[in-house]
C-alpha cells in the first residue's frame, strides 16, 4: 500500500510531468485512463514520498517497474539504475524505432528500463501503431 499523496502534490507533480508517461511517452489522453503518480525510489527501496521522487506513469509501466528502481542491462548484464524521469534526459537513453512504435535503448539504463517496465510489451506496441497511422505518434519531443 502506497502513502496518501496530498492533492497540493498531486497537482504539483502533474504540472512537472505533463501528460504523458515519464517512461514510454504514451500520452494520458490516448490511454484511456488517466497516468499515475509514482515513486521513482519505490517506497520499499526507501524513496520518500517528495515532489523530488514523484512523476507520472501510464499504468503498464507503474505496474511493471513495482518496487524496482535497478535491472540487469541485457547487452552488458550488468546491474543499473532505472531511468529517472524527474533528472534525466529522454532523448538521451532512448530512441523510436524508424516505424515509431518501438523504444530502443541507447544506454545499459534504457536498455534496462525498457526491460524492467516492457515498454515494448505487444499490447503497447499494437497502440502505438494505430497512433502512428493517426499521425499522433511518436512524440515530437
Amino acid at each position: 500500500m502506497s502513502t496518501y499523496i496530498p492533492a497540493d502534490l498531486r497537482r504539483q507533480v502533474r504540472a512537472d510531468a505533463g501528460r504523458r508517461c515519464g517512461y514510454c511517452l504514451s500520452p494520458e489522453m490516448l490511454m484511456g485512463i488517466p497516468l499515475e503518480i509514482e515513486h521513482i525510489l519505490p517506497e520499499v527501496a526507501g524513496g520518500l514520498t517528495v515532489r523530488e521522487n514523484l512523476w507520472r506513469a501510464c499504468h503498464s509501466c507503474n505496474k511493471f517497474k513495482g518496487g524496482r528502481s535497478e535491472f540487469t542491462d541485457p547487452v552488458t548484464n550488468t546491474l543499473v539504475p532505472l531511468f529517472n524521469p524527474r533528472f534525466q534526459r529522454w532523448r538521451e537513453h532512448f530512441q523510436w524505432s524508424s516505424e515509431g512504435t518501438l523504444i530502443i535503448g541507447l544506454t545499459p539504463c534504457g536498455r534496462a528500463t525498457i526491460e524492467a517496465l516492457q515498454m515494448n510489451n505487444e499490447y503497447i506496441v499494437e497502440a502505438r501503431h494505430l497512433w502512428v497511422i493517426a499521425s499522433w505518434h511518436p512524440p515530437a519531443n
